[in-house]
């Protein structure tokens, strides 16, 4: 396989599992605002009522790691604002369209390797994106939006694994996937430590936050089936981070992305030498979670054991560039 094949598949995989990311990401922001409107009462003052609202969108923007440059365009925190920057802002990389477009671009080129299906349903996904304009997201329900985009990237995953044979092509993507998967869910853990530092006058700090993360993950049902009412933030954490069977997970996401990495086939001795250096690398990062127990991974203060979980992830991304795609790195 040519590296630049390579460099498309697994960017694809990356940034298909981004665009969801992002549409879970707007779901915490509404399951905030849904909790809020239940515990809140009408004796608030406006003025508090204001800063939780800019908070919880400043919670958004952090979590994609772009507050500088949100700020910069935008200056102050809105809900049209952050939802046109992150959903569907032509001018930020970062932005669901942008991936979407990214991921497209990438899967065009290699249209004869990989099952029709799939080119159809990004193809798909992208057209139905672009015609959509900030205005009439404002009018309609932003939540039902991105319910159906997380629709779209569920159909590609879908046809990726009923019809892709398991070859490079489709191990480069699920590298891709699960790389992202990992680096996310540890985003917005760290976004969770930002928001509630934010909102220190809170007295529940990042509680509220990580159950609003367990929500927009998808894992508050499995979460309360595996621990019952010992609903803390030491056991939200753990569970996001540890739990071995929870697709979304830490743990799960790394040992995807080893089992992946492993089972790409190579021929140069060269490149398969660095390859075992990247799975060492892996091991290193399931080593260090595999040491962890809850009270380790408590999210107060700064929060510094998923800080150091995120960047062993970039790091990973950093060195499976370096050894897979010598046309150089894609921008994350």
């Amino acid at each position: 396989m040519l590296n630049r094949n390579a460099e498309a598949l697994f960017w694809t995989g990356r940034y298909m599992e981004r665009a969801e990311n992002h549409a879970r990401l707007i779901d915490v922001h509404y399951h905030l605002q849904a909790d809020d409107g239940a515990a809140g009462g009408a004796g608030e003052p406006a003025e508090a009522a204001t800063g939780n609202v800019s908070v919880k969108w400043a919670y958004i923007v952090e979590a994609l790691g772009s507050g500088e440059r949100y700020e910069r365009q935008y200056g102050s925190y809105s809900e049209q604002d952050v939802l046109r920057y992150v959903a569907l802002d032509k001018d930020n990389e970062n932005s669901l369209l942008c991936c979407v477009k990214h991921a497209r671009g990438n899967l065009r080129t290699l249209r004869e390797k990989v099952p029709a299906e799939l080119w159809e349903a990004v193809n798909g996904f992208y057209l139905w994106l672009r015609d959509k304009e900030p205005e009439n997201m404002m009018r309609e329900s932003p939540h039902l939006l991105f319910g159906r985009i997380k629709e779209w990237a569920a159909l590609f995953q879908g046809f990726g694994q009923s019809v892709m044979p398991r070859e490079n092509e489709w191990h480069f993507i699920e590298c891709g996937r699960y790389l992202e998967r990992a680096e996310n869910t540890l985003r917005i853990m760290k976004a969770a430590v930002f928001a509630s530092d934010l909102e220190s006058r809170n007295a529940s700090g990042g509680y509220a936050y990580l159950v609003a993360v367990l929500k927009s993950l998808g894992a508050y049902q499995p979460f309360r089936r595996y621990c019952a009412d010992a609903v803390s933030e030491e056991t939200i954490a753990e569970f996001l981070v540890l739990h071995p069977a929870f697709p979304r997970s830490v743990y799960f996401a790394i040992h995807a992305l080893e089992d992946h990495m492993r089972r790409i086939e190579l021929q140069d001795g060269q490149l398969r030498a660095a390859h075992e250096r990247i799975i060492r690398q892996v091991g290193k990062v399931k080593a260090d979670l595999a040491c962890l127990e809850r009270e380790d991974i408590r999210l107060d203060g700064a929060g510094a054991i998923v800080a150091h979980l995120a960047d062993a992830s970039r790091h990973l991304g950093a060195a499976f560039a370096k050894t897979f795609f010598r046309m150089g790195e894609a921008t994350a």
